[in-house]
Protein backbone atom coordinates (compact mmCIF):
# COMPACT_ATOMS: atom_id res chain seq x y z
CA UNK A 1 0.00 0.00 0.00
CA UNK A 2 1.09 3.42 -0.98
CA UNK A 3 0.29 6.39 1.33
CA UNK A 4 0.78 9.80 -0.29
CA UNK A 5 -0.63 11.65 2.64
CA UNK A 6 -0.62 11.65 6.25
CA UNK A 7 -4.77 10.52 5.85
CA UNK A 8 -3.39 7.84 3.49
CA UNK A 9 -0.90 6.84 6.33
CA UNK A 10 -3.45 6.90 8.93
CA UNK A 11 -5.92 4.73 7.01
CA UNK A 12 -3.23 2.00 6.22
CA UNK A 13 -2.85 1.98 9.86
CA UNK A 14 -6.24 1.64 10.53
CA UNK A 15 -7.05 -0.95 8.25
CA UNK A 16 -3.84 -2.84 9.48
CA UNK A 17 -4.91 -2.36 13.11
CA UNK A 18 -8.16 -3.81 12.40
CA UNK A 19 -6.86 -6.74 10.54
CA UNK A 20 -5.52 -7.63 13.34
CA UNK A 21 -8.25 -7.48 15.74
CA UNK A 22 -6.76 -5.08 18.13
CA UNK A 23 -8.75 -1.73 19.54
CA UNK A 24 -7.49 1.74 19.29
CA UNK A 25 -6.97 0.95 22.83
CA UNK A 26 -4.52 -1.99 22.69
CA UNK A 27 -1.94 -0.18 20.22
CA UNK A 28 -1.91 2.76 21.95
CA UNK A 29 -0.78 0.36 24.78
CA UNK A 30 2.00 -1.26 22.88
CA UNK A 31 2.95 1.54 21.66
CA UNK A 32 2.99 3.75 24.72
CA UNK A 33 0.75 6.75 23.96
CA UNK A 34 -2.80 7.68 25.21
CA UNK A 35 -5.52 6.79 22.58
CA UNK A 36 -6.33 10.24 21.91
CA UNK A 37 -2.83 10.39 20.28
CA UNK A 38 -3.63 6.90 18.41
CA UNK A 39 -7.18 8.69 16.97
CA UNK A 40 -5.23 11.60 15.25
CA UNK A 41 -2.87 9.52 13.91
CA UNK A 42 -5.39 7.59 12.50
CA UNK A 43 -7.91 10.35 10.97
CA UNK A 44 -4.29 11.86 9.70
CA UNK A 45 -3.84 14.87 11.35
CA UNK A 46 -0.35 15.79 10.57
CA UNK A 47 0.89 16.87 13.68
CA UNK A 48 1.48 13.72 15.51
CA UNK A 49 5.01 13.60 15.89
CA UNK A 50 7.16 10.87 13.02
CA UNK A 51 8.47 8.87 15.89
CA UNK A 52 4.99 7.75 17.22
CA UNK A 53 4.16 6.92 13.49
CA UNK A 54 6.60 5.10 13.00
CA UNK A 55 6.47 3.07 15.88
CA UNK A 56 2.79 2.33 15.48
CA UNK A 57 3.40 0.96 11.58
CA UNK A 58 6.46 -1.48 13.39
CA UNK A 59 4.17 -2.38 15.91
CA UNK A 60 1.42 -3.44 13.58
CA UNK A 61 3.92 -5.07 11.33
CA UNK A 62 4.28 -2.73 9.00
CA UNK A 63 7.91 -1.42 7.14
CA UNK A 64 7.67 2.17 5.99
CA UNK A 65 10.39 3.07 3.08
CA UNK A 66 10.99 6.44 1.15
CA UNK A 67 11.71 5.66 -2.21
CA UNK A 68 12.71 7.69 -5.04
CA UNK A 69 9.64 8.21 -7.87
CA UNK A 70 10.65 7.23 -11.17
Amino acid sequence: MRAATSTDFGHVLRARRATLNLTQEDLAGVIGVNRRVLIELERGKGTVRLEIALEAARALGLDVELLPRS
